[in-house]
């Protein structure tokens, strides 16, 4: 079966074993999904990925984070832009979420970055998700 949407599954394995309270959660391995990684992990929302190429596939391991009570860092997690309607917007139209504590994601020319980091580099692009 042909994967249609690969951030859409990334996002739903996180959120699942984040609902579980699972520590790490492993997927197949890509470049979108390592650079999702790479922002979620600058940003605070993991505590650590890796990548493992021995299998032929290869996979993506990443470790979730918690609080030291116990409670969830990543309390929710929303696909954005789909494939049947992809949303893009300008510099100006990033949104803030959660009033600052959580993040957008987008997928601009300069590559897979944060919504904070988009606009120190100025550019827009499509908006992939949001983590709060």
């Amino acid at each position: 079966m042909t994967m249609t949407d690969p951030v859409a599954d990334f996002l739903t394995r996180i959120r699942n074993a984040s609902a579980i309270r699972r520590d790490v959660v492993e997927m197949p391995i890509s470049k979108m999904r390592t650079a999702l990684a790479i922002v979620l992990k600058d940003e605070g929302f993991i505590t650590d990925y890796a990548l493992e190429s021995e299998p032929k596939p290869g996979k993506l391991t990443i470790k979730l984070k918690y609080d030291q009570d116990g409670s969830r860092v990543i309390r929710a997690i929303k696909r954005m832009s789909k494939p049947g309607c992809r949303r893009y917007i300008g510099v100006q139209e990033i949104p803030k979420v959660a009033n600052g504590q959580g993040i957008s994601i987008l997928s601009t020319t300069k590559g897979i970055v944060s919504g904070r980091k988009a606009k120190e580099l100025g550019v827009g692009g499509e908006i992939l998700a949001t983590v709060m």
